[in-house]
């Protein structure tokens, strides 16, 4: 039975790597394998000298950094270029590139393991009733329609035709819609009663709708349009003063057949 044993915060020579590399703030991508390798075998030699069991995973990682280190020192064998592909002979992998990939897929794995963590913790804050037997409320097979026969359903759709004919009919009343030329006779008749002279807000009756109130617009306007009146205002946003004009005939000479509604 394999059994891991946990030093501290690592839990194996990957992860004190990684702490040593994070620590050191330097590109896991060009890891300084001196420096990295004399910190690793100082943490080896510290947990010997404290009496700490070290598995053979951490003695095989530091053998390992040896071996990179000695590789790193050795001097480069020579650039032959080759005109067949273009390569050139004596450039060989990076002695770290291996273990590179495998601290990059720890890392991974490292991040997805503490994901998996997270979401367990945030579960575990989560308590949950034990199911319940159901059974008793539970409906039986009953059929709706046992019993019933074709003369049941027929009853039953002449008693609704039934009741569709004594059913009092409704009168559908159509609203009476003013035309923009009654309108504007109805402001030109105010006008006259008035003086000449008249608010708008005294062209809005209590109740009017969206339509009138549109209607009254247009009726108005075609009354500028015909320089039968003006309209003018004292101050800002004060009521709109609807004015008959005093020049020519003025509402006076207003004749309905001169609106082309």
């Amino acid at each position: 039975m394999k059994v891991t044993f946990k030093l501290e915060t690592f839990e194996g020579p990957l992860d004190l790597l990684l702490h040593l590399i994070d620590q050191a703030e330097v590109d896991i991508y060009d890891i300084p394998i001196k420096e990295i390798t004399d910190q690793y075998l100082e943490y080896i030699s510290a947990m010997q000298q404290l009496e700490l069991e070290v598995t053979s995973e951490f003695l095989v990682m530091a053998a390992t950094l040896l071996s990179i280190k000695s590789k790193m020192l050795l001097p480069k064998p020579p650039v032959i270029e080759l005109e067949w592909d273009g390569m050139e002979e004596g450039e060989g992998e990076d002695p770290r590139a291996e273990l590179v990939r495998k601290l990059i897929e720890y890392r991974k794995y490292k991040g997805i393991a503490d994901h998996l963590r997270d979401k367990e913790l945030e579960r575990s804050l989560i308590y949950t009733r034990e199911p319940e037997d159901l059974t008793p409320y539970v409906p039986k097979n009953v059929n709706p329609v046992e019993g019933i026969h074709v003369a049941d359903l027929v009853w039953a759709f002449q008693k609704a035709l039934r009741k569709m004919a004594e059913r009092n009919r409704i009168t559908k009343i159509r609203r009476d819609e003013i035309s923009v030329k009654d309108r504007i006779t109805e402001i030109v008749t105010l006008l006259d009663n008035r003086g000449g002279r008249v608010l708008f807000s005294k062209l809005l009756e209590t109740g009017f709708n969206r339509e009138d109130i549109v209607v009254t617009f247009l009726a108005l306007l075609e009354l500028m349009k015909m320089k039968k009146v003006q309209c003018y205002q004292h101050n800002r946003f004060e009521d709109i003063v609807i004015q008959a004009r005093e020049d020519g005939e003025g509402i006076h000479g207003y004749t309905p057949d001169e609106i082309s509604y």
